[in-house]
């Protein structure tokens, strides 16, 4: 009885049976895209025929390997330029930046199984890396192991956010300014506050346009320059949302993009009220005593310094009734309560003459208190809340 035999396309020599699992590179039985273990059988047009070992593994590619990496980084940042964008990537050094790149670069034959592998970086030069890959897996039955040497060079550059803020980059900028007076320490402070935790933020989500360009300020205010016309816009409202006022912005045309759009540059100018928490003002037209502000966020609104009744400006006043300042509650001074009179009245001592005086007694002033801070001006002299009141 003859015997059906395979043999190798390429030397004719007899391929011996294995399964069809082994035959097509190990677990799993159809051989994949690309699979190098079968040729074209030249009797039989169209079907294909084993290899034998030794004609497989002559042509027998382990790892698939670059010649050469180049990296681009940015020389301020350390962010990464992958595909079309710069990447931040937060490596600690550039040789976890190499090693990252060339474990994707690097490609393993289909019909290897068990592969396992490792990378040993060399440190060459300031720019230049050697990474050292060894690769061991199994292809058909036999153990193999390939090394592989791959340099990578890293090229410093600038990234596209880094050259802006360099270049003094803007697109929209913020003015804090106020009404009839300048703005406080605290509204300032909280203006750079607010726009440095939403380039936080924005950053945190990948946004690597956000930045805050340059702050300074002027006689009259604060100038905010930020980098896109989003954090402006939200820098400025959420200073109307806190501190109130309004908001204005203005479009200045700059340049033209390079698909010919216009660009332009936005002003925010935020208008904060002319009166603060804490601030004592006295309404003209009006008798019913001193008004000590609370809040300023849409209509006014306060507290009577003679009766400790609560005052809201209308509609129309909005957050800057017509009225004169008096003073603050950090310009009160303690004075030594002579006496209780009545519901209506207390008796102190004048913090300038020291004589006995008569003056109206508010809601929150406490009958067992030995001092209270008063505010002496133009309008008389009034008791204000204790600041744990305030």
């Amino acid at each position: 009885m003859s015997e059906s035999r395979a043999f190798c396309p390429q030397c004719g020599d007899p391929v011996p049976e294995r399964s069809r699992s082994d035959a097509n590179g190990g677990p799993g039985g159809g051989a994949a895209e690309g699979d190098t273990g079968t040729a074209n059988d030249p009797l039989r047009p169209g079907a294909e025929v084993e290899l034998c070992d030794a004609c497989y593994f002559e042509d027998f590619d382990f790892v698939d390997a670059p010649d050469r990496i180049d990296v681009r980084v940015c020389s301020r940042c350390g962010a990464v330029y992958r595909g079309n964008r710069w990447v931040d990537v937060g490596a600690e050094d550039y040789t976890d930046i190499a090693i990252e790149e060339v474990s994707e670069a690097l490609g393993v034959h289909v019909d290897v199984s068990d592969v396992a592998w490792q990378i040993e970086p060399e440190q060459v030069d300031q720019n230049t890396i050697r990474m050292h890959c060894y690769f061991t897996g199994v292809v058909r039955g036999t153990p193999v192991d390939e090394q592989v040497t791959v340099p990578v060079k890293i090229s410093r550059q600038t990234c596209t956010r880094c050259g802006r803020i360099a270049g003094d980059y803007y697109a929209s900028i913020v003015q804090i300014r106020a009404e009839d007076r300048t703005p406080t320490t605290e509204e300032t402070e909280r203006a750079e506050e607010i726009a440095n935790r939403i380039v936080a933020e924005m950053e945190a989500t990948g946004d690597r346009n956000a930045f805050v360009t340059e702050t300074n300020e002027t006689p009259d205010g604060l100038n905010i320059k930020v980098s896109t016309n989003k954090i402006g816009k939200k820098i400025a409202n959420k200073m109307v949302e806190e501190f109130g006022g309004t908001v204005t912005d203005a479009e200045t045309l700059v340049t033209e993009d390079e698909d010919g759009n216009e660009v332009y540059r936005v002003t925010f100018a935020v208008r904060l009220p002319p009166y603060t928490p804490g601030d004592v003002i006295d309404l003209v037209e009006d008798d019913d005593g001193p008004v000590i502000v609370r809040s300023a966020r849409g209509n006014l609104k306060g507290v009577r310094a003679t009766t400790g009744e609560r005052y809201e400006a209308s509609y129309e006043e909005g957050n800057s009734p017509d009225a004169r300042r008096l003073g603050s509650l950090e310009d009160a001074v303690e004075t030594t309560v002579v006496t209780v009179e009545d519901d209506n009245a207390v008796q102190i001592l004048d913090p300038e003459t020291f004589q006995a005086k008569t003056v109206a007694r508010p809601e929150y002033f406490d009958p067992n208190a030995e001092t209270v801070p008063v505010l002496k001006s133009r309008a008389g002299v009034h008791v204000l809340p204790d600041d744990s009141d305030d």
